[in-house]
């Protein structure tokens, strides 16, 4: 998914931060292909958020890597040692993913960054879930909440990370990691959806 939208990312970046957001976040899944073929067998969904947060925090550069990979961590630590995961499940690690990304990158809604794509799908989860949505549809629920908030980025004002130093010239584009955040949410409910009708 990543790879496939990778000069897009590299376009929205160099608009408003410095271009690498794509490079960096493409370099960084393509490294966790492989060793996703390396997991034990019998491996649960944490070990497998445990195994992406490690790889981004070493290979994906700038702010994106810390970011994203506390985001996996604080996933994986919610999904514990649990072998499948329901609906409620779900909501709780998008939350918690969701909630690393606002401890160490100290952003808000409203900042122009990837939370303004991370609340609305929490807030969609968390209502999927709690109407009874599987795990599938609550997935589904987060990717759609999240496209929709990283296209309400454009006319935002930056507030937080590079694109701030632009000021009022950060309006009229698209938030990278908004961007990238409702690409990999895409991926998960398209996984999640191949799963299930399996």
């Amino acid at each position: 998914m990543i790879s496939d939208h990778r000069v897009e990312l590299i376009t929205l970046d160099r608009e408003i931060g410095d271009g690498d957001h794509g490079e960096n976040m493409d370099r960084g899944f393509q490294a966790v292909l492989p060793k996703l073929d390396d997991l034990a067998a019998g491996s649960t969904p944490g070990d497998v958020l445990k195994l992406v947060a490690t790889t981004l925090i070493s290979t994906v550069g700038g702010a994106a890597g810390p970011l994203y990979g506390t985001a996996y961590l604080k996933a994986a630590a919610a999904a514990g040692s649990a072998v499948s995961l329901d609906g409620p499940a779900i909501a709780a690690i998008l939350t918690a993913a969701r909630d690393g990304v606002v401890t160490r990158g100290k952003a808000e809604s409203g900042d122009k960054t990837m939370i303004d794509a991370w609340t609305p799908a929490v807030d969609a989860a968390d209502a999927a879930a709690a109407a009874g949505v599987d795990a599938a549809g609550v997935f589904a629920a987060a990717a759609d909440a999240a496209e929709a908030g990283a296209v309400a980025t454009e006319p935002l004002v930056a507030r937080k990370g590079r694109a701030s130093y632009l000021g009022e010239r950060s309006a009229g584009h698209r938030d990278p990691g908004a961007e990238s955040s409702a690409l990999l949410l895409r991926a998960a409910a398209d996984a999640a959806a191949a799963s299930a009708g399996a």
